[in-house]
């Protein structure tokens, strides 16, 4: 029997595009997407839909059984900006939607699950230069400790009572099909935005912030590519260090005002600036690339371009 696949918050950032890039892979009738509410994109409510709690275990597992489902991608999570405003419900989001998902696989309910983790596991005493797989970690936002703590139960629940899991820790994500998700890195998108509206962007992170970034189409091939991976391939199940390309506000500012030459960024650093300053400059996924064969394809210059035709194609069909 074919597989079926669930993607738990379908409607967010990454789950969006997920869904989308997974129906065009195995159909659309092989791919459930869920959220806690209705979808307004038709494209999404266009194929199989549910109306899904993560931290509500017994209609998960109503949705899985249902649906007869193989493989879940659980995608929802409270992000680190907002998670900082909302700690006890960041962290209650964050941990009970991933134990809901482990026991499924603990109970043989499905047999494949991804979990996305975060270069936010990652603190201020982590070596910040080519941050090693295996370091130091002290995570100092709630986003990253429910992060960290994720990971190690997904390595425990593997280990102890074989469940397949799979998790890459994502950098800063940055596309133009969905609205910025209350996270650090959000800045990468509303720049592109405002640079087209109003040639004039105020950035929350200083100059020269640098952060580890990925374009959403690499991140989504990364997604595909570890659930693909045959089992024995994954080797770390605690979650793998993913990166293409680290950057500064400063130099996104400079590649858009070669397309836009009297776009103008002013800096006006807040809260998210310290959680910025806990997070690494750039990643060693050098793991991810041997294990499973990890490669990326856009570059800055690349991705400027791409948001930039992404976001006027949004304006003009809006």
């Amino acid at each position: 029997m074919p597989s079926k696949i669930l993607i738990v918050g379908a409607c967010g950032q990454i789950g969006s595009e997920l869904t989308l890039a997974l129906r065009d892979i195995h159909g659309d009738d092989a791919v459930v997407a869920s959220d806690i509410k209705p979808s307004t994109s038709s494209e999404l409510s266009g194929g199989l839909f549910e109306i899904l709690d993560a931290t509500d275990y017994e209609n998960f597992k109503t949705v899985v059984s249902t649906h007869k489902i193989d493989t879940v991608y659980m995608m929802a999570a409270m992000l680190s900006g907002t998670a900082e405003k909302y700690p006890e419900k960041g962290w209650d989001l964050n941990m009970t939607s991933l134990f809901n998902v482990l026991n499924l696989g603990k109970e043989q309910l499905v047999n494949k699950i991804f979990w996305p983790s975060s270069i936010a596991v990652f603190g201020p005493t982590t070596p910040k230069v080519n941050t090693p797989q295996q370091t130091i970690m002290e995570p100092s936002t709630v986003y990253g400790i429910s992060k960290q703590s994720g990971e190690r139960w997904c390595a425990y629940y593997h280990k102890r009572y074989g469940v397949d899991v799979r998790s890459i820790r994502y950098p800063g994500l940055i596309s133009y099909k969905t609205a910025p998700g209350g996270g650090t890195t959000d800045y990468a998108i509303e720049i592109f935005h405002e640079a087209l509206r109003s040639s004039q962007y105020t950035s929350f992170l200083s100059k020269g912030t640098i952060l580890p970034m990925m374009y959403m189409d690499d991140a989504i091939n990364a997604t595909v590519s570890i659930m693909d991976a045959p089992e024995e391939s994954v080797k770390i199940r605690s979650s793998y260090n993913l990166a293409s390309v680290s950057f500064t506000p400063e130099d996104l500012y400079v590649e858009i005002k070669k397309h836009i030459p009297d776009f103008h960024i002013d800096y006006e650093p807040d809260f998210r600036q310290d959680i910025a300053d806990s997070w690494p400059d750039s990643i060693d996924n050098s793991d991810a690339r041997t294990d499973w064969g990890w490669k990326h394809d856009f570059n800055l210059e690349m991705i400027v371009k791409a948001m930039l035709e992404g976001v006027k194609s949004l304006e003009i069909t809006h």
